[in-house]
């Protein structure tokens, strides 16, 4: 079960065009619901973290992710583009799920370990057709909580 992740915390119609855009619209869905942290702190992190290669790991989906100083707990986010999102990704096709990924500047193992969960979530070719045919974010966190896995 994908905890944490609420219809607060999901995009299930991303407007975005681009890669920044997109980080730009993740980055404003985890301000809302984490308040304490800029939209602006969070675009930077995403950002930076980009800089070092494309959180684009294939099959449609990216996991943009970063560390901060002022967490005390991992915080998680979806987005959905329909139409895709060119995000530079290993196999060079549009992004159309994104998990928004911050955690605590010493969490290493919780922090690789909640990525290393997403991704064996996001393996099934099942799980994401169901996140793309999703009609609305209720649908979407009725997909993360019928998972074995646990994030």
């Amino acid at each position: 079960m994908i905890r944490n992740i609420t219809e607060k915390k999901i995009a299930s119609n991303l407007q975005a065009t681009s890669k920044k855009e997109v980080l730009h619209e993740l980055a404003e869905l985890l301000h809302i619901t984490t308040p304490n942290i800029s939209k602006a702190k969070i675009f930077s992190i995403l950002q930076e973290r980009e800089k070092i290669g494309s959180t684009g790991i294939g099959e449609g989906i990216a996991i943009p992710h970063g560390k901060l100083d002022r967490l005390d707990h991992i915080e998680i986010c979806f987005g959905r583009s329909i139409n895709g999102i060119p995000f530079d990704a290993t196999d060079n096709k549009p992004v159309h799920l994104f998990f928004v990924l911050l955690a605590p500047t010493r969490s290493s193992g919780p922090y690789l370990n909640t990525l290393a969960s997403l991704a064996r979530f996001l393996k099934s070719p099942h799980v994401r057709s169901q996140l793309l045919k999703a009609q609305n974010a209720n649908d979407i966190v009725s997909i993360f909580g019928a998972t074995g896995e646990y994030i």
